[in-house]
């Protein structure tokens, strides 16, 4: 490489933070601007799936340069790393390694979980930028968590239906945060330090426009998110929803087969996973419900793993995981897919009537009753 390059990073986020960086990559290129996207091949997850995913963003995106880092071996156990920012330090000596072997790096731009590797682009001299792939108003809660942890003196579990007023957001319960923030455990502290030192980079991309999210930009860019401290500059770069790739996913060709707006849309993101127990609450309710479906499954994670642990990695066991005869009896109702479908063009599709997420990707239903006829009765779809 001859010129200047941006440096992309997804971290340990997995195929499922890789895409929206391609996107943003994709962003940069139109621009001018030499690109490499840099990710860690997780020690967890097949290396098959994994290589097949990111020979599939290369050959989609030939002017992006993607760089597989490897991470150390796994330390003994009682040296294993105990949070998200443990984990990432020990990707650290690669990633400076590999920043270092460039000729000119312009800029590095991290993923949001990624905020250990500000100081490894603080000791290279390099301005470094977070990508938040969400929108602004939830990044403006997220920014506000930590001073008003500060001043609560209580969870927000504790809260329950009471109702918060936070800048740059309308008022919410707070029972409506995702788990990882209500959890008031270990992993709810690691996540609200990610968004702590989130102001101390050179500057913030949000997946947004300014007229979608004017309220929260406007807060964001005020500084009013984050009291007492200096925000860096915030860059509505959205909405980036591309996704590249000429083969078509058999899940598409089924959608193609199915009445207009008829079909629901359940997928809960790449750390969206249920235990069995649920995955079985949530086939019997789509089985009664009778409406059409297609369903993304990932393995379950086990007891012990919390949020940013690493994702589950063998694909799941469809026949082991959902009711006896489920995929039998609904094969003329319902499609499920392992672990990823092409989210976009899913949403995008003519068949899709509705859709049915997860708040945060993290929270774990309590019973089917909060299940997919909730959805069908309620949800609606966006095209826009």
């Amino acid at each position: 490489m001859d010129k200047a390059t941006v440096v992309l990073y997804s971290g340990l986020g997995g195929i499922g933070h890789l895409t929206p960086m391609v996107q943003l990559s994709q962003l940069f290129v139109q621009h001018g601007v030499a690109v490499t996207v840099a990710l860690v091949k997780p020690q967890e997850e097949p290396a098959t799936s994994f290589s097949a995913e990111v020979a599939r963003a290369a050959a989609a995106n030939p002017s992006i340069t993607f760089h597989v880092l490897l991470p150390p071996p796994c330390p003994a156990e009682e040296e294993a790393p105990r949070d998200m920012f443990d984990r990432h330090r020990l990707i650290d000596a690669p990633l400076r390694d590999f920043l270092r072997s460039l000729p000119a790096v312009r800029a590095l731009v991290l993923d949001m979980f990624c905020a250990g590797s500000l100081d490894v682009a603080t000791e290279l001299g390099i301005p470094a930028y977070f990508f938040f792939a969400s929108g602004a108003t939830i990044l403006a809660i997220y920014l506000n968590l930590s001073s008003v942890v500060a001043n609560m003196g209580r969870s927000f579990a504790e809260l329950g239906d009471s109702p918060l007023s936070l800048p740059g957001a309308p008022p919410f319960r707070a029972a409506d945060l995702p788990k990882i923030v209500l959890d008031d455990d270990d992993a709810t502290r690691v996540f609200v330090r990610l968004f702590e030192r989130m102001p101390e980079s050179n500057g913030i991309l949000v997946n947004t426009y300014e007229s979608l999210g004017a309220r929260a930009v406007h807060a964001l860019r005020d500084g009013a998110c984050v009291p007492g401290r200096p925000t860096p500059p915030v860059y509505c770069v959205g909405p980036l929803v591309t996704e590249g790739g000429d083969e078509k996913h058999e899940c598409l060709e089924w959608l193609d087969a199915q009445p207009d707006s008829s079909v629901v849309f359940l997928s809960f993101g790449s750390r969206g996973t249920f235990p069995k127990k649920q995955l079985q609450e949530i086939a019997v309710g789509l089985e009664k419900s009778e409406q059409r479906f297609l369903w993304v499954v990932r393995s379950p994670r086990s007891e012990e793993q919390n949020f940013g642990d690493p994702l589950p990695g063998p694909e799941p066991d469809l026949d082991a995981l959902l009711p006896e005869g489920f995929l039998e009896r609904t094969k003329h109702q319902g499609l499920v897919v392992r672990s990823w479908a092409p989210q976009v063009e899913v949403l995008g599709h003519r068949t899709t009537g509705a859709f049915m997420p997860t708040a945060g990707g993290t929270r774990r239903w309590k019973g089917s009753r909060r299940g997919c006829r909730c959805c069908v009765g309620r949800c609606t779809r966006n095209r826009g």
